[in-house]
């Protein structure tokens, strides 16, 4: 399986680590499947991304 990266990337971590607690928590709300996987990482700009496996 391959990562999936989020399309956007965020200013600080906190704003990065809540979108990743909401896609393990409330995405069933939406009709979504929950991912198995779910990581914060910094880019090398040293702004903060969201990616994941289904």
């Amino acid at each position: 399986m391959a990562w999936v990266y989020w399309g956007r990337l965020y200013n600080t971590k906190f704003q990065a680590s809540c979108l990743a607690k909401r896609m393990e928590e409330d995405w069933w709300i939406y009709g979504y499947e929950s991912p198995q996987t779910v990581e914060i990482f910094c880019s090398k700009k040293g702004r903060y991304g969201v990616r994941y496996m289904l």
